[in-house]
This record gives structure tokens, C-alpha cells and sequence, in this order.
């Protein structure tokens, strides 16, 4: 008999759990890169709702001049013409002003997020994951796809676009509370850092991709920018609902009939002790036999009372919760501020087209992938959660400041700086929005009630998001006077959000906490 492939015993190695576990990691990851995904077109389309028309300005001077003193004969392009051409913004982003709009349209999207989100944690607890999260998605998908339809349309009200971004952010609040809670469900304490580190690389991921699509379309039909990524987070909506696990114990049931098979093999038959009687759905999970008989009969089992889903005053009570909140407001507030600015910012520095630009800001990104696995791995060795955001945040000050002025020196520089400064600016966000948001939601004050996880990481992040729509905001203001006082505002945050971090640890080292701390 010829010998089973090495592939097929690799497979045949892992139990069911781990199948599942792999399952609900690849899944979630998928899902919300997805919703990063329909977030970045707007950063890309920005630099192209604003054109720089300096180059057909300087046309209609010339053909200004001259026409005045050329004869009557001669034949130049009509004044009329060239200024129509000059009409290359898209209304009513074509003013002095455009800055300001830009800014507050990406605000209005990030401050609905930031208020939705306290909510979305507190409903999350009381609704099926999986339902929540599928609808999320689905109408995520439908508004994302309404702000490409706008240029399909030609619609240039202001409040459109502000009504549909106000839209698409309260209800994105329903991915990342979702997706955090099934991860942390499903895998414990241990090397969790790692782990969530690596799984957190969905952000950077959505957001090339993001880049890479929006991009290919910018110059041609922004409005493809908005609808094929709308398209893609309504599909894997629909993936969500028929795929996605919300935690363990529901492919764990409770032993309650005992089955004797045929040929003397006794099987033991398995039902979910909520159900009075075994469902379809659990037929598909369980081993099949040609034939049973029951030999004995029903034994039931009261279920324990289900713990009661923890309260939002409840949840700020957790040590460490606060903190980490008020944390996290600063880091991301730095890190949202490139997500949304970083093309437009390239593309006026570096003097590159919009598709180019958008492709550059990958490079961001790609060194945020590298930090959020760094900070886990770190984290993980150490545990300590807080010195290591720590660490980051005092590294990224002088990079923030060594990149505004290294990136006037072209490309190679730029590059270099992108990478590491990503990586210093999402490593602290990945590992506050992950892990210690997971380590607080199953803190030992809760006594195993599992119930918190996803209004922790609602309010957590939630104060995230303010500084993630404060930071956009600031930067459609401040720019207006010099892209300096952009990075300014960016170190400062940075600095406050050290300063809260050392803060923690301060703290912690002072209570004297045992065990793994969050410091």
C-alpha cells in the first residue's frame, strides 16, 4: 500500500478544535480587512477631488498675454476654453477652502464612529455576533458604494458626501468589537501577543489594498475607488453569515444520550444543552453511524444561568481600562492622521500624481504589519504591555519629526522613513486594540465572565476614535498654515500619549500587581 502523502498526515494531525480555531482566525482577519478596506478610497480620491490646476492657470496667462498683442488675424485658443478646462476639481471641493472641507468630511465620518462605538460594544453583547456583524457589513458595503455614485451622478452637495459618511461611520462601529470578541474567544492568555499581533496585520493589509484598488481607478472614474471596495465588504457580509463561529463552546456540547451502535461499538452522541432535542445543525457536527439504538433514556441537565452582560459604568471600573483608553486617543489619533493625509501629503511633497502617491503610502502600512507583530512578540516576552507601547512611542517622536524633513529628499528617503515610522506609530495602536484590549475584557475582577470582552473593546476603542477624528480634523486646519504644523500637532500627540503610558506603569509598579501585569 502506497504511504499517505506528508500533506495529507499534516492535515489529518489537527483536531477539530484547531480546525476551527484556524477557521475563525483566517475569517475574522478577511473580514476586517475588509472594513479597512472601504476606509482608505477617501485619502486616495482626495488629491483628485482637488486638482492642482497651477499648470492650466499659467496656460490662461499665457493666452491672455498673448491675445492682447497679437493681431485680430491670428488664431489663439479662446480665454473662454482654457478656463473651462481650468475647471479640473471636482465641486465643491475646487475653492481656496478645500482643505477644510476635506477635513471635515473625513471628521464627520470618524466622529460618528467614535460616538457609535461606545453603543456598538453594548449592543454587540446582546445580539448575535454573527447576525450584527453580518448587517454591519452589508449596509457598510451599500453607503461605501453611494459615495462612488456621486461622481456616477455628477452630485456635488456637500451634504451628500457628509450624510453618507456620517452613515458608512456608525455603522462600521459593528466590525471591530465584533471580530474581537470571537478572536479573543477563541484563543487565551497565551501568546496572545504574538497572535493578536500577527492577526492585527488585517488593518495594514486592508488599507494597501485599499490603495492599490482605489488607486487603479482614481484618475480615470474615482467613483470605481468607492464601489468596488463597497462591493467586496457586502460579499464578505454575506461570508460572514454563513461561516463565522462566535466562540468555542457552541461546537462543545454537553454529553447527554448514550447510543449503542451496531457490530458492538458503543458511540457516545452528543446535544447542545440549551436544545430539547437534537438539531440539524448539530447533526452536521457530530460522527454518523449507519444505524443507533437508544438504550437508555434522556438525561437532563440544567443549564447554569447565563452571566449578564456587564454594564458600560461596569466596564470603566476594570483597572487599566481608562488608561489604555485615554492611551490609545493620542496613538491613534497620530496613526489616523496618516491613513487619511499621508497620499495627499506625498503627492504635494514629493510632487507625484495621485495613483503614485496612494501607492507610496503603502510603505506605511507595510511597516505597520512589522510593528504590531513586534509589539506582540515583545509584549509577549516581557508582560508587559504598557512598557512596550511605552518604548514605541518614546522611538517615534524624533521619527515623526525626522520625516517631514527627510521626505523634501526625494523618494529613497522617503521610503525608509514610511516603514519605520509605521511601524513605530501602529505598533502601541496594534497592541492596545488587541491584546490589552483582550486582557481587560477577561480581567480577574470579572470572575470568568466573558460577557465584557466586547464593551471593553468598544470603550477602548471608541476614546481611540476620537483622537482618530480629532487628528484628520486638525490636520485639514492646520495645514493651511505648512504641512510643520501638521508634524507638530503629531509629536505632541505622540508625547501625550507617552506620557499616559509611563503613567501606567507607574501606577502598576506601585500596586504591585502579581502575575502577568499590564505594564
Amino acid at each position: 500500500m502506497a504511504p499517505v502523502p506528508p500533506g495529507i498526515r499534516l492535515l489529518v494531525s489537527f483536531d477539530r478544535d484547531q480546525w476551527y480555531r484556524a477557521l475563525t482566525f483566517i475569517l475574522t482577519f478577511l473580514l476586517y480587512t475588509s472594513f479597512h478596506l472601504s476606509r482608505k478610497p477617501i485619502s486616495i480620491v482626495k488629491s483628485e477631488l482637488h486638482k492642482n490646476c497651477s499648470s492650466v492657470s499659467d496656460l490662461v496667462t499665457m493666452a491672455s498675454g498673448s491675445g492682447s498683442g497679437s493681431g485680430s488675424g491670428s488664431q489663439q485658443p479662446s480665454l473662454p476654453s482654457l478656463q473651462a478646462d481650468m475647471d479640473c476639481s471636482w465641486k465643491p471641493f475646487d475653492k481656496g477652502n478645500y482643505k477644510q472641507l476635506l477635513g471635515a468630511m473625513d471628521y464627520s465620518f470618524l466622529c460618528a464612529y467614535a460616538i457609535g462605538m461606545y453603543l456598538s460594544g453594548i449592543i454587540g453583547e446582546r445580539l448575535p455576533i454573527r447576525l450584527y456583524l453580518t448587517v454591519g457589513m452589508l449596509t457598510s458595503g451599500l453607503f461605501t458604494c453611494m459615495f462612488g455614485l456621486g461622481y456616477i451622478y455628477n452630485i456635488h452637495n456637500l451634504g451628500f458626501y457628509i450624510f453618507v459618511q456620517v452613515a458608512n461611520g456608525l455603522v462600521q462601529t459593528t466590525g471591530w468589537p465584533s471580530v474581537v470578541t470571537c478572536i479573543g474567544n477563541w484563543f487565551g492568555k497565551g501568546r496572545r501577543g504574538l497572535i493578536m499581533g500577527l492577526w492585527n496585520s488585517h488593518t495594514s493589509v486592508g488599507n494597501i489594498l485599499g490603495s492599490l484598488i482605489a488607486g487603479y481607478w482614481v484618475s480615470s472614474n474615482w467613483g470605481l475607488s468607492f464601489i468596488v471596495p463597497g462591493l467586496i465588504i457586502a460579499a464578505m457580509g454575506v461570508v460572514c453569515f454563513l461561516f463565522l463561529i462566535e466562540r468555542e463552546c457552541y461546537l462543545l456540547p454537553v454529553p447527554t444520550k448514550s447510543w449503542n451502535g451496531v457490530n458492538g461499538h458503543t458511540e457516545v452522541y452528543l446535544q447542545y444543552k440549551d436544545n430539547k432535542s437534537q438539531s440539524y445543525d448539530t447533526e452536521l457536527l457530530l460522527p454518523k453511524d449507519t444505524m443507533c439504538v437508544p438504550v437508555q433514556p434522556v438525561v437532563v441537565v440544567k443549564s447554569e444561568s447565563k452571566p449578564s452582560a456587564i454594564s458600560f459604568m461596569g466596564a470603566l471600573r476594570i483597572p487599566g481600562v481608562i488608561e489604555f483608553s485615554l492611551c490609545l486617543l493620542f496613538a491613534k489619533l497620530v496613526s489616523y492622521t496618516f491613513l487619511f493625509w499621508l497620499p495627499l501629503y506625498i503627492t504635494k511633497a514629493a510632487h507625484l500624481d495621485a495613483k503614485k502617491a496612494g501607492d507610496l503610502s503603502t510603505l506605511f502600512d507595510v511597516g505597520g504589519i512589522v510593528g504590531g507583530i513586534f509589539a506582540g512578540v515583545i509584549s509577549d516576552k516581557l508582560g508587559k504591555r504598557a512598557t512596550t507601547c511605552a518604548f514605541m512611542l518614546l522611538l517615534a517622536a524624533p521619527t515623526l519629526y525626522g520625516f517631514s524633513m527627510i521626505s523634501q529628499f526625494g523618494i529613497g528617503p522617503t521610503i525608509g522613513m514610511l516603514l519605520v515610522c509605521g511601524g513605530l506609530v501602529n505598533g502601541p495602536y496594534s497592541l492596545i486594540t488587541t491584546a490589552v484590549s483582550a486582557d481587560l475584557g477577561t480581567h480577574k475582577s470579572l470572575k470568568g465572565n466573558a460577557k465584557a470582552l466586547s464593551t471593553v473593546t468598544a470603550i477602548i476603542d471608541g476614546t481611540g476614535s476620537v483622537g482618530a477624528a480629532l487628528g484628520p480634523l486638525l490636520a485639514g486646519l492646520l495645514s493651511a498654515g505648512g504641512w510643520d504644523q501638521v508634524f507638530y500637532m503629531l509629536m505632541t500627540a505622540d508625547f501625550l500619549a507617552l506620557l499616559v503610558s509611563t503613567l501606567i506603569i507607574n501606577r502598576t509598579c506601585i500596586s504591585l500587581t502579581s502575575g502577568q501585569t499590564l505594564t
